[in-house]
């Protein structure tokens, strides 16, 4: 078993009297594409800041390629930064821009020209070397920040919600052109965002962080599908969330009871045991036609049409505080007002015990 690139060892971090980061250890792999995905002030930035030395953890350690990076300053660790603002200097050309990191280690004229070419070529902007950096769109300069760090080879390069200031249209053409460049340069990026749907893009390691905690981490997939912990349900992507007490248990079946009544589920709890359930809207079945769990019947209070679907919501006529938040096709005649059966398979039920 290879060594992680980088190995973040019960790190945690005060500002003031105020803990943002409570002992946090993360292992990350070479190559690997992570996201840390979390809501404001769960941590995700502050710990990419330790990552890249602006900020010394107040305990903990963080190991680079076996190295105890931890006091190491930035300019000195094999990392580099991308800001979400680009921070590139107006005054000089993209070349130049580009070029100003090896610069700064002493490079010579020719050869910092002829890596930042390179660098831009990979990230597709070979033509706008002798260009200035308010010639070029904002999904340019986003590219041309990429370039820049690069360019100096990092064995970890840093984004901190590198695609916040792009619209969505861009910002989900530069997913893609990440990902790419990523798979091509083969360096580990670790990349934060508060974004669910671009973390299930680009991760192939997804961190989900809530008030200075790692809640959850694993493959986007196994994420979504089979999240660990209920906040990890409900911001990794949507969910309708049951709460339920175990009622019985037989040969590894729990009866739990829930606002939706009775379900038999997998599992080996015993009686009292406090659970969530847990359903993904594309899981909920409106309609006659449902599932092998039925879950009552619904109102539905609102109907978003949403392109390829129509997202619904509907409210339980057995307990109106249980909402159902379901995804039907965008052909379904589904309106406000309407009553509608609510069913599930048992196998999509996420059993939740935190």
């Amino acid at each position: 078993m290879t060594a992680p690139l980088v190995d973040i060892s019960s790190v945690s971090h005060r500002f003031g009297q105020q803990t943002v980061l409570k002992n946090v250890s993360l292992q990350i792999e070479p190559g690997s594409y992570t996201v840390l995905l979390g809501p404001s002030g769960s941590g995700k930035t502050t710990l990419l800041s330790i990552l890249g030395g602006f900020v010394n953890p107040s305990e903990g350690k963080v190991f680079i390629r076996g190295e105890d990076c931890t006091s190491v300053p930035p300019a000195k660790r094999p990392t580099t930064t991308v800001f979400q603002d680009y921070a590139l200097f107006p005054h000089m050309s993209v070349g130049a821009n580009v070029g100003f990191g090896l610069r700064m280690q002493g490079v010579d004229a020719a050869t910092r020209a002829a890596k930042a070419r390179e660098a831009l070529g990979l990230v597709g902007l070979a033509a706008a070397f002798d260009k200035k950096p308010h010639q070029l769109s904002g999904g340019q300069r986003q590219r041309v920040a990429l370039a820049r760090a690069l360019v100096i080879e990092p064995a970890v390069l840093l984004l901190d919600e590198p695609l916040g200031a792009l619209d969505l249209k861009l910002r989900r053409q530069m997913q893609d052109e990440l990902k790419a460049i990523q798979k091509r340069v083969g360096t580990a990026f670790i990349h934060v965002t508060h974004d669910q749907e671009e973390a299930m893009a680009l991760a192939d390691h997804c961190v989900v962080m809530n008030d200075g905690r790692i809640e959850d981490e694993g493959p986007p997939e196994r994420v979504y599908a089979r999240p660990a912990t209920r906040f990890s349900a409900t911001f990794m992507g949507e969910s309708t969330i049951l709460q339920g007490n175990v009622t019985e248990t037989t040969k590894g079946t729990i009866s739990v009871a829930t606002p939706a009544g009775a379900i038999l589920l997998p599992g080996t709890l015993q009686p009292g045991a406090k659970v969530a359930l847990a359903v993904r809207p594309e899981h909920l079945v409106l309609g006659a036609a449902g599932g092998a769990i039925a879950l009552g019947t619904a109102e539905v209070s609102d109907v978003v049409f949403q392109g390829s679907f129509k997202r619904v919501l509907a409210a339980s006529t057995l307990d109106p505080a249980l909402q159902f938040i379901a995804r039907a096709p965008a052909s379904a005649t589904v309106q406000t007002g309407d009553t509608t059966a609510v069913s599930c398979n048992a196998d999509d039920i996420i059993l939740l015990t935190d």
